[in-house]
């Protein structure tokens, strides 16, 4: 049975049936392909024998469902929880407690496809329709295509999750994947905070331009999100990164300059031209001592000797990740191989206080570890 929630006491009796479920599932939809201000603005709750998309843009009081994700008496699966725990953070400082990810349990039982169609597909012989997966979710009224599609990423997660723990219990690897479900209830929202400047500088291929076309890419930049806010769009849908790029090379001075662009198309320039050109001759009017700079930190010099351990240390972990046919990466990711060789343990104890390295990574590679390091 599925239902769509819009009002408070319809939210009661859904989280009366929930307190007395033993696990749901649950996913967020947001909109940040399509608006500048990103929000939640659907929670899908699924229990064994019903599905409830939650219309938070309706409901103001969602306190209710903060309590029932912090509750740990019941089990709540998501797949991939990172971005949905760090979003309900943000929008309204909800916590969660006791958490089953089916995409981690994926990744450590050696599953080549982790996304969640090909999971349920291979699980739960589901196939999942794909043509809402960049649907506006900021719309209202929500079409009943898009509310069905949404209803769908819950309904089987119980059953994968149920077949992904079987899974992971013959492998002998549930206790790894209940050590990294404990880890994702420390998952805070961490986006850029309100009046980062900086923000231009995060553009891949911004740092590579001179301090003048830098300028003038810092002034593009702001003017796109003057825009993009006022209208509520995501930035890339007033113009793109390339676009942007492109000017701040160029450095155009009149309307011809800019139609020679390649990377901007004529109805680009057409609508905004002007605001283009401007943005560029404040940069080109800026004098020198203006311009920004990047500080550039100094790499520290080479330590063949660290490289070398990383190297050994790598060389073992890929051994036994082929050996257990498993990502290397999802068995041991180079930022903890790092810190392995930055500590250069000798014995079980000393690999115990690299922080960095999770207890089961410990348990399956410790012994190869510490043989590589000798």
């Amino acid at each position: 049975m599925d239902s769509y929630v819009a009002r408070p006491d319809g939210l009661a009796e859904l989280i009366a049936a929930v307190r007395r479920a033993a696990r749901i599932a649950v996913d967020t939809e947001a909109a940040s392909f399509h608006r500048y201000r990103d929000r939640i603005y659907l929670i899908q709750i699924s229990t064994a024998d019903r599905t409830a998309l939650i219309d938070p843009v309706a409901i103001a009081d969602l306190s209710a469902v903060g309590a029932v994700l912090a509750d740990a008496r019941i089990e709540k699966t998501f797949h991939d929880a990172d971005y949905d725990l760090r979003v309900l953070d943000r929008d309204y400082g909800f916590r969660a407690a006791r958490l089953f990810d089916t995409r981690i349990a994926a990744q450590l039982a050696g599953e080549p496809a982790i996304g969640l169609a090909a999971l349920l597909e291979k699980y739960a012989g589901v196939k999942l329709a794909k043509e809402h997966q960049k649907a506006d979710w900021s719309q209202r009224p929500l079409p009943p295509p898009m509310l069905a599609y949404a209803a769908e990423d819950t309904r089987h997660l119980l059953a994968l999750r149920d077949a992904l723990e079987r899974r992971l219990r013959e492998l002998g690897r549930l206790e790894w994947a209940n050590e990294e479900f404990a880890r994702l209830e420390a998952l805070r929202w961490t986006g850029v905070a309100e009046g980062d400047t900086d923000g231009y500088l995060r553009v891949k291929g911004a740092k590579g331009l001179p301090p003048r076309g830098l300028a003038a890419f810092r002034e593009l930049h702001r003017w796109r999100e003057t825009v993009a806010e006022r209208e509520d769009k995501a930035p890339f849908r007033v113009i793109g990164n390339d676009s942007l790029l492109a000017v701040s090379k160029a450095l155009p001075a009149k309307p011809s300059d800019l139609a020679g662009l390649k990377d901007v198309p004529a109805s680009l320039a057409r609508r905004h031209g002007a605001a283009l050109l401007e943005a560029v001759a404040r940069a080109r009017a800026l004098p020198e001592s203006e311009l920004p700079r990047l500080e550039r930190s100094a790499r520290p010099p080479k330590d063949p000797a660290f490289d070398g351990r990383v190297e050994r240390l790598k060389a073992v972990r890929n051994r036994v990740a082929a050996e257990l046919k498993i990502d290397p990466g999802v068995l041991c990711g180079r930022t903890t191989l790092e810190a392995v060789a930055r500590a250069a343990p000798k014995d079980r104890a000393g690999l115990a206080q690299v922080g960095e390295l999770r207890r089961w990574q410990a348990e399956v590679l410790g012994t190869a570890l510490l043989e590589a390091l000798r």
